[in-house]
Protein backbone atom coordinates (compact mmCIF):
# COMPACT_ATOMS: atom_id res chain seq x y z
CA UNK A 1 0.00 0.00 0.00
CA UNK A 2 3.05 2.65 1.01
CA UNK A 3 4.81 1.67 -2.54
CA UNK A 4 1.53 2.20 -4.57
CA UNK A 5 0.99 5.27 -2.12
CA UNK A 6 4.64 6.35 -3.10
CA UNK A 7 3.86 5.79 -6.73
CA UNK A 8 1.41 7.93 -7.18
CA UNK A 9 2.68 10.94 -5.27
CA UNK A 10 5.60 10.58 -7.28
CA UNK A 11 3.65 10.64 -10.64
CA UNK A 12 1.84 13.31 -9.24
CA UNK A 13 4.61 15.16 -8.84
CA UNK A 14 6.08 14.81 -12.31
CA UNK A 15 2.38 15.84 -13.78
CA UNK A 16 3.20 19.39 -12.00
CA UNK A 17 6.64 19.65 -12.95
CA UNK A 18 5.74 19.01 -16.47
CA UNK A 19 2.59 21.77 -16.33
CA UNK A 20 3.27 25.35 -16.80
CA UNK A 21 2.33 27.37 -13.57
CA UNK A 22 -1.03 29.22 -13.60
CA UNK A 23 0.32 32.98 -13.38
CA UNK A 24 2.70 31.98 -16.52
CA UNK A 25 -0.43 30.40 -18.27
CA UNK A 26 -1.64 34.23 -17.42
CA UNK A 27 0.99 36.26 -19.05
CA UNK A 28 1.39 34.27 -21.98
CA UNK A 29 -2.25 34.18 -22.55
CA UNK A 30 -1.67 38.02 -22.25
CA UNK A 31 0.69 38.11 -25.11
CA UNK A 32 -0.90 36.30 -27.38
CA UNK A 33 -4.17 37.77 -26.59
CA UNK A 34 -2.92 41.62 -26.77
CA UNK A 35 -0.54 40.47 -30.33
CA UNK A 36 -4.13 39.65 -31.67
CA UNK A 37 -5.60 43.54 -30.32
CA UNK A 38 -2.65 44.84 -32.20
CA UNK A 39 -3.01 42.50 -35.45
CA UNK A 40 -1.57 44.37 -38.45
CA UNK A 41 -2.68 47.70 -37.23
CA UNK A 42 1.17 48.08 -37.05
CA UNK A 43 2.97 46.45 -39.23
CA UNK A 44 1.12 44.48 -42.19
CA UNK A 45 1.79 40.84 -42.10
CA UNK A 46 2.42 40.62 -38.55
CA UNK A 47 -0.15 38.69 -37.53
CA UNK A 48 0.98 35.91 -40.18
CA UNK A 49 4.29 35.46 -38.50
CA UNK A 50 4.96 32.13 -36.42
CA UNK A 51 4.92 32.71 -32.82
CA UNK A 52 6.80 30.08 -31.58
CA UNK A 53 7.95 30.45 -27.74
CA UNK A 54 10.14 28.92 -25.63
CA UNK A 55 9.62 29.79 -21.80
CA UNK A 56 12.69 28.83 -19.79
CA UNK A 57 11.72 28.23 -16.08
CA UNK A 58 13.94 26.48 -12.95
CA UNK A 59 14.29 23.35 -14.10
CA UNK A 60 12.16 23.21 -17.29
CA UNK A 61 11.77 24.57 -20.67
CA UNK A 62 7.90 24.84 -22.25
CA UNK A 63 7.56 25.13 -25.97
CA UNK A 64 4.56 26.57 -27.48
CA UNK A 65 3.06 27.48 -31.11
CA UNK A 66 6.04 25.57 -32.62
CA UNK A 67 5.01 23.96 -35.99
CA UNK A 68 7.85 21.41 -35.54
CA UNK A 69 9.25 20.63 -32.11
CA UNK A 70 12.79 18.52 -31.87
CA UNK A 71 12.37 15.19 -30.53
CA UNK A 72 13.81 16.64 -27.09
CA UNK A 73 10.35 17.81 -26.16
CA UNK A 74 7.83 15.98 -24.88
CA UNK A 75 4.31 16.77 -25.58
CA UNK A 76 2.44 17.70 -22.05
CA UNK A 77 -1.38 18.45 -23.78
CA UNK A 78 -3.01 21.12 -25.41
CA UNK A 79 -3.84 24.42 -23.83
CA UNK A 80 -7.38 25.71 -24.79
CA UNK A 81 -6.46 28.79 -22.78
CA UNK A 82 -3.34 29.29 -25.13
CA UNK A 83 -4.77 27.66 -28.37
CA UNK A 84 -1.49 25.46 -28.32
CA UNK A 85 0.04 22.41 -27.60
CA UNK A 86 2.11 22.09 -25.24
CA UNK A 87 6.25 21.00 -24.76
CA UNK A 88 8.76 20.28 -22.30
CA UNK A 89 12.12 19.39 -22.06
CA UNK A 90 14.66 19.73 -18.68
CA UNK A 91 16.14 23.17 -18.90
CA UNK A 92 19.51 23.74 -21.24
CA UNK A 93 19.76 27.87 -21.32
CA UNK A 94 19.74 29.94 -18.39
CA UNK A 95 16.58 30.84 -17.22
CA UNK A 96 17.70 34.77 -17.76
CA UNK A 97 17.19 34.66 -21.39
CA UNK A 98 15.56 37.00 -23.81
CA UNK A 99 16.33 36.86 -27.08
CA UNK A 100 14.90 35.67 -30.44
CA UNK A 101 17.03 33.10 -32.83
CA UNK A 102 16.59 30.11 -34.41
CA UNK A 103 16.58 27.91 -31.11
CA UNK A 104 14.45 24.57 -32.12
CA UNK A 105 14.16 22.92 -35.53
CA UNK A 106 15.64 26.11 -37.35
CA UNK A 107 12.95 28.01 -36.71
CA UNK A 108 13.05 31.74 -35.26
CA UNK A 109 11.77 30.75 -31.41
CA UNK A 110 11.36 33.80 -28.94
CA UNK A 111 13.42 32.26 -25.58
CA UNK A 112 12.66 34.03 -22.81
CA UNK A 113 12.92 33.11 -18.51
CA UNK A 114 10.45 34.54 -16.27
CA UNK A 115 9.79 37.72 -15.10
CA UNK A 116 11.80 37.28 -11.69
CA UNK A 117 14.52 35.66 -13.95
CA UNK A 118 14.20 38.68 -16.56
CA UNK A 119 14.05 41.32 -14.00
CA UNK A 120 10.66 42.38 -15.32
CA UNK A 121 6.96 43.32 -14.22
CA UNK A 122 4.32 41.20 -15.54
CA UNK A 123 3.15 44.01 -17.63
CA UNK A 124 7.02 44.57 -18.71
CA UNK A 125 7.51 41.06 -19.54
CA UNK A 126 4.47 40.98 -22.00
CA UNK A 127 5.55 43.93 -23.76
CA UNK A 128 9.13 42.67 -24.07
CA UNK A 129 8.10 39.09 -25.27
CA UNK A 130 6.01 41.21 -28.44
CA UNK A 131 9.41 43.25 -28.85
CA UNK A 132 10.49 39.95 -29.48
CA UNK A 133 7.68 38.87 -31.55
CA UNK A 134 8.76 41.62 -34.06
CA UNK A 135 11.92 40.28 -34.60
CA UNK A 136 10.46 37.31 -35.82
CA UNK A 137 8.50 39.73 -38.47
CA UNK A 138 11.90 40.89 -39.57
CA UNK A 139 13.50 37.64 -39.37
CA UNK A 140 11.01 36.08 -41.56
CA UNK A 141 11.06 38.57 -44.39
CA UNK A 142 12.20 37.35 -47.75
CA UNK A 143 15.93 37.51 -48.16
CA UNK A 144 16.67 38.57 -44.65
CA UNK A 145 19.78 36.35 -43.73
CA UNK A 146 20.79 36.85 -47.52
CA UNK A 147 20.68 40.41 -46.77
CA UNK A 148 22.13 40.68 -43.26
CA UNK A 149 25.34 38.25 -44.50
CA UNK A 150 25.46 40.83 -47.49
CA UNK A 151 26.41 43.85 -44.96
CA UNK A 152 29.92 41.61 -44.20
CA UNK A 153 29.99 42.15 -40.95
CA UNK A 154 30.20 38.89 -39.46
CA UNK A 155 33.81 38.11 -39.89
CA UNK A 156 33.67 34.40 -40.65
CA UNK A 157 31.15 34.25 -37.71
CA UNK A 158 28.46 31.73 -38.66
CA UNK A 159 26.84 31.54 -35.20
CA UNK A 160 25.25 34.72 -34.97
CA UNK A 161 26.79 35.73 -32.58
CA UNK A 162 28.71 39.23 -34.27
CA UNK A 163 25.43 40.84 -33.84
CA UNK A 164 26.37 41.51 -30.35
CA UNK A 165 30.07 41.22 -30.48
CA UNK A 166 30.69 42.85 -33.53
CA UNK A 167 34.21 45.19 -32.54
CA UNK A 168 32.57 48.66 -33.21
CA UNK A 169 34.88 51.66 -31.89
CA UNK A 170 32.95 51.73 -28.55
CA UNK A 171 36.22 53.42 -27.06
CA UNK A 172 36.89 56.11 -29.35
CA UNK A 173 36.47 59.23 -27.80
CA UNK A 174 35.82 61.82 -30.86
CA UNK A 175 33.25 59.22 -31.58
CA UNK A 176 31.63 59.04 -28.38
CA UNK A 177 31.52 62.92 -28.61
CA UNK A 178 29.64 62.73 -31.98
CA UNK A 179 27.15 59.84 -30.91
CA UNK A 180 26.18 62.20 -27.46
CA UNK A 181 25.83 64.87 -29.99
CA UNK A 182 23.34 62.73 -32.50
CA UNK A 183 21.32 61.67 -28.96
CA UNK A 184 20.88 65.27 -27.59
CA UNK A 185 19.31 65.78 -31.04
CA UNK A 186 17.04 63.21 -31.26
CA UNK A 187 16.15 63.94 -27.89
CA UNK A 188 15.15 67.52 -28.71
CA UNK A 189 13.31 65.92 -31.81
CA UNK A 190 10.42 63.66 -29.92
CA UNK A 191 9.96 66.56 -27.38
CA UNK A 192 6.32 67.79 -27.47
CA UNK A 193 7.08 70.86 -30.35
CA UNK A 194 10.02 69.03 -31.80
CA UNK A 195 9.18 68.49 -35.66
CA UNK A 196 11.04 71.26 -36.64
CA UNK A 197 14.53 69.77 -35.34
CA UNK A 198 14.41 66.54 -37.64
CA UNK A 199 17.07 68.25 -40.02
CA UNK A 200 19.14 69.16 -36.62
CA UNK A 201 19.22 64.90 -36.40
CA UNK A 202 20.09 64.89 -39.73
CA UNK A 203 23.35 66.96 -39.39
CA UNK A 204 24.10 64.87 -36.16
CA UNK A 205 24.09 61.74 -37.77
CA UNK A 206 25.89 63.15 -40.85
CA UNK A 207 28.65 64.69 -38.12
CA UNK A 208 28.72 61.23 -36.39
CA UNK A 209 29.15 59.21 -39.99
CA UNK A 210 32.00 61.19 -40.76
CA UNK A 211 34.25 59.74 -37.88
CA UNK A 212 32.62 55.99 -38.92
CA UNK A 213 34.37 53.31 -40.44
CA UNK A 214 32.41 52.02 -43.10
CA UNK A 215 31.70 48.68 -41.38
CA UNK A 216 31.00 50.66 -38.34
CA UNK A 217 28.65 52.94 -40.04
CA UNK A 218 26.46 49.87 -41.28
CA UNK A 219 26.68 48.04 -37.67
CA UNK A 220 24.80 51.67 -36.96
CA UNK A 221 22.68 51.53 -39.29
CA UNK A 222 21.49 47.57 -38.89
CA UNK A 223 21.50 48.04 -35.21
CA UNK A 224 18.92 50.85 -35.59
CA UNK A 225 17.14 49.17 -38.07
CA UNK A 226 16.17 46.01 -36.11
CA UNK A 227 17.13 46.51 -32.06
CA UNK A 228 15.95 50.25 -32.42
CA UNK A 229 12.43 49.71 -34.24
CA UNK A 230 12.08 46.73 -32.12
CA UNK A 231 12.20 49.36 -29.08
CA UNK A 232 10.02 51.62 -30.84
CA UNK A 233 7.33 48.61 -31.68
CA UNK A 234 7.23 47.81 -27.89
CA UNK A 235 6.28 51.46 -26.94
CA UNK A 236 3.94 51.85 -29.87
CA UNK A 237 2.57 48.59 -28.84
CA UNK A 238 1.75 49.94 -24.93
CA UNK A 239 0.10 53.09 -26.32
CA UNK A 240 -2.29 51.18 -28.55
CA UNK A 241 -2.87 48.98 -25.52
CA UNK A 242 -3.51 51.99 -23.30
CA UNK A 243 -5.68 53.51 -25.72
CA UNK A 244 -8.05 51.05 -26.66
CA UNK A 245 -7.34 47.89 -24.96
CA UNK A 246 -8.64 46.09 -21.75
CA UNK A 247 -6.28 43.33 -20.47
CA UNK A 248 -8.12 40.08 -18.93
CA UNK A 249 -9.43 40.14 -15.23
CA UNK A 250 -6.67 37.09 -14.79
CA UNK A 251 -3.83 38.99 -15.82
CA UNK A 252 -4.91 42.48 -14.04
CA UNK A 253 -4.85 40.28 -10.74
CA UNK A 254 -0.95 39.62 -10.71
CA UNK A 255 0.60 41.06 -7.78
CA UNK A 256 2.70 42.88 -10.60
CA UNK A 257 0.63 44.27 -12.85
CA UNK A 258 0.83 47.79 -14.43
CA UNK A 259 -1.55 49.60 -16.39
CA UNK A 260 0.08 50.27 -20.37
CA UNK A 261 -0.95 53.36 -19.93
CA UNK A 262 1.80 53.85 -17.40
CA UNK A 263 4.55 51.19 -19.17
CA UNK A 264 4.20 53.53 -22.10
CA UNK A 265 4.97 57.08 -20.29
CA UNK A 266 7.15 54.84 -18.45
CA UNK A 267 8.89 53.65 -21.75
CA UNK A 268 8.98 56.85 -23.63
CA UNK A 269 10.45 58.47 -20.06
CA UNK A 270 13.39 55.37 -20.49
CA UNK A 271 14.23 56.40 -23.94
CA UNK A 272 14.86 60.20 -23.27
CA UNK A 273 16.95 59.33 -20.20
CA UNK A 274 18.91 57.14 -21.83
CA UNK A 275 19.74 59.31 -24.62
CA UNK A 276 20.25 62.54 -22.75
CA UNK A 277 22.97 60.42 -20.37
CA UNK A 278 24.30 58.39 -23.27
CA UNK A 279 27.93 56.87 -22.47
CA UNK A 280 28.63 55.01 -25.95
CA UNK A 281 31.89 53.75 -23.80
CA UNK A 282 29.79 52.78 -21.05
CA UNK A 283 26.48 51.48 -22.73
CA UNK A 284 28.09 50.09 -26.11
CA UNK A 285 25.42 48.29 -28.26
CA UNK A 286 22.72 49.35 -26.15
CA UNK A 287 22.92 52.98 -27.04
CA UNK A 288 21.62 52.05 -30.28
CA UNK A 289 18.08 50.85 -28.67
CA UNK A 290 17.02 53.95 -27.70
CA UNK A 291 18.44 56.23 -30.41
CA UNK A 292 16.60 53.65 -33.17
CA UNK A 293 13.46 53.65 -31.01
CA UNK A 294 13.35 58.02 -31.02
CA UNK A 295 14.43 57.91 -34.73
CA UNK A 296 11.32 56.11 -35.28
CA UNK A 297 9.05 58.62 -33.31
CA UNK A 298 10.03 61.16 -35.33
CA UNK A 299 9.63 59.95 -38.29
CA UNK A 300 6.21 59.38 -37.06
CA UNK A 301 5.55 62.74 -37.00
CA UNK A 302 7.83 63.85 -40.15
CA UNK A 303 6.88 60.86 -42.25
CA UNK A 304 4.31 59.13 -41.35
CA UNK A 305 4.17 56.95 -44.19
CA UNK A 306 7.42 55.57 -43.39
CA UNK A 307 6.80 51.93 -41.84
CA UNK A 308 5.62 50.98 -45.73
CA UNK A 309 9.03 51.74 -46.51
CA UNK A 310 10.81 50.02 -43.66
CA UNK A 311 10.88 46.57 -44.88
CA UNK A 312 11.32 47.14 -48.34
CA UNK A 313 14.85 49.58 -47.66
CA UNK A 314 16.13 46.98 -45.05
CA UNK A 315 19.16 47.23 -42.28
CA UNK A 316 19.46 51.54 -42.77
CA UNK A 317 16.47 53.33 -40.61
CA UNK A 318 18.34 56.55 -42.61
CA UNK A 319 16.99 55.41 -46.08
CA UNK A 320 13.54 55.74 -44.76
CA UNK A 321 14.17 59.31 -43.74
CA UNK A 322 14.68 60.57 -47.30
Amino acid sequence: MLAVSLCTASRRASAQERALAADDRTRLAEVFRLAAFVGDRLWPGWTRTPFAVLLVTANQEFLLRHPAPSSDFARVAYDSLLATDVYVRPRTVSPALLATYPAVGGISTIVVGQPEATHRSSSAWVLTVLHEHFHQLQSSQPGYYAGVDALGLSRGDQSGMWMLNFPFAYDSAVLEARFASYARALVRAIAPTGTALARDVRTARAQLTSVLSADDDRYLEFQLWQEGVARYTELTVARLAARRYTPSAAFRALPDYRGYASMAARLEQQIRDELSTAALGDAKRAAFYPAGAATALMLDRVRPSWRTEYFAKPFRLSSVQR
